[in-house]
């Protein structure tokens, strides 16, 4: 049931990259669902939070205008994308999260959280 994150990998300096977290046994469109990452040597953080109406928040200054965040209720799928140049500094695990009513910072908070998928930036 634990929601899964795909699609990572090695990627060059400067690319984009399209991250899929889908989580058999859960809808989706019932949770508010988050994304996390930890990169290396450093604590794990938020990316930003998506509620069932598709409001999203909790973006933080660092990936503004770098990251998007979008759930396709059909396919019952969460995307992360990272768009505008990958930089070696976010090599690292990412993650999402789903909860029915939080929007929390803390990953800790959330009734499901799974397992990441490895993002390597390098040439």
């Amino acid at each position: 049931v634990l929601p899964v994150a795909s699609g990572g990998g090695l990627v060059q300096p400067g690319g984009s990259l399209r991250l899929s977290c889908a989580a058999s046994g859960l809808t989706l469109r019932v949770y508010t669902m988050s994304c996390f990452r930890q990169l290396d040597g450093r604590e794990r953080e938020r990316l930003g939070c998506i509620s069932q109406d598709g409001v999203k928040s909790g973006q933080p200054d660092s990936v503004k205008g770098r990251i998007s965040i979008s759930v396709d209720k059909f396919k019952n799928t969460l995307y992360l994308e990272i768009i505008n140049v990958l930089e070696v500094e976010d090599t690292g695990d990412y993650f999402c999260a789903a909860d029915r009513t939080n929007c929390d910072p803390d990953i800790r908070e959330y009734e499901y959280a799974g397992q990441g998928t490895r993002v390597t930036v390098s040439s």
